[in-house]
């Protein structure tokens, strides 16, 4: 059979790639985004809970009812935004089908989306498998600021959305009340949707806000908002995230969810209705990530890389400028095979291979862990 791929020029994602690397060559993983440390233990107690209750059937197609009230009561708390759990929250298999959910949902064939380089490596495939053209801006080191005259630039009759992610992958940086002032007229003026993944929104630091397009009553009804349950609480292999957006586009969003994934696990979504109730269970994780980063950064010092800011996430960029001249993949293979530690390339997030000199460091582990890291990097 003469079979015509629909993306031609991807291959296995750069985090399997470093990730199965890192196994081969017997390496610290600081590459791939998960937590090494464990899932709260009453979280497990209360899944195991619903189990036993007999929570084990499909769960309706736009999540639990419990679970969804629960999170209109947490967006109502944290952005002071009202929210309706029947007609604009739907619970997805993580944040990446929200996001491949939305983009299908909303994108039409040649409607063009606005993707900030360097950027997660789903954005730009999603858009083209469902008919989309990407229009990529690359943002410049050390701050990844957005250029907001150059986003005026890039639009179009045919500008259909733009995607933003704050806190932002993999760089750490994170977007202002300026910021989204400056996208909101924009939005308004030209009437354009806006994606906005957030799942790294509790993980923040030194006393910054994290600056949703939920706050933004102007804003929030031209867009939708992506969370992660995996990021904020320790289990990205739970696969549980949701999408938070006016009716009309909530509508659009779950005609395709219900044929991606139709609906998610039960008695996970059972017991995070539960654990939500909590607020202490999500309001201190930017103060416990910014130990584990101020932590990694103390472990390097003395070392010739160096750190450039980061806001939040759990990722921590390094130049290594004063390290090597080698390009950021052949970089990240040679630390990998030769030094024992994984890391990612930040080239593998820009769509025309930007090369800066710098490697993405997951530092979303145990201290054990990132002292060994520190130790290898600061004899480089």
């Amino acid at each position: 059979m003469n079979l015509t791929s629909r993306l031609p020029d991807v291959g296995t994602s750069i985090f399997t790639v470093m990730s199965r690397m890192a196994l081969e060559h017997g390496a610290i993983n600081l590459s791939q985004g998960f937590p090494d440390f464990p899932v709260s233990q009453e979280l497990v107690d209360l899944i195991y809970k619903y189990l036993k209750e007999g929570h084990n059937q499909y769960a309706p197609m736009a999540g639990t009812p419990a679970l969804r009230k629960a999170i209109a009561e947490v967006v109502k708390q944290t952005y002071q935004r009202p929210t309706d759990f029947e007609t604009e929250i739907t619970i997805t298999a993580g944040g990446t089908e929200a996001l491949f959910s939305t983009i299908a949902a909303l994108v039409q064939k040649d409607d063009e989306v606005i993707v900030f380089d360097p950027a997660y490596d789903s954005y730009d495939p999603s858009i083209r498998l469902n008919g989309g053209v990407p229009k990529h801006i690359s943002l410049k080191p050390p701050h990844f600021a957005i250029d907001w005259q150059e986003v005026k630039d890039a639009i179009t009759p045919c500008t259909r959305l733009i995607v933003i992610n704050t806190p932002h992958n993999p760089t750490g940086s994170i977007l202002r009340e300026a910021d989204l002032k400056q996208l909101e007229k924009i939005v308004q003026a030209h009437n354009i949707i806006v994606l906005s993944d957030e799942v790294y929104e509790r993980i923040i630091f030194d006393g910054e806000t994290h600056e949703s397009v939920l706050k933004y009553p102007g804003l929030a009804q031209h867009s939708v908002a992506v969370f992660s349950f995996g990021k904020t609480f320790h289990a990205t292999g739970w696969k549980v995230g949701y999408a938070v957006a006016p009716a009309h586009f909530t509508q659009e969003i779950r005609k395709a969810h219900q044929f991606i994934t139709f609906s998610v696990n039960t008695p996970v979504q059972m017991a995070l209705a539960e654990y939500l109730a909590t607020p202490a269970h999500y309001l201190q994780l930017g103060d416990f990530y910014q130990r584990k980063r101020d932590y990694f950064l103390n472990e390097i010092k003395g070392s010739s890389f160096r750190p450039l800011p980061c806001y939040g996430s759990y990722f921590q960029l390094l130049s290594y400028e004063g390290v090597g001249t080698l390009p950021e993949k052949e970089m990240a293979e040679w630390m990998t095979k030769e030094k024992k530690l994984a890391p990612i390339p930040v080239s593998a997030f820009y769509q025309n291979g930007d090369n800066h000199r710098l490697l993405r460091f997951c530092f979303a582990k145990g201290e054990e862990t990132l002292a060994q890291a520190g130790a290898i990097l600061r004899k480089l």
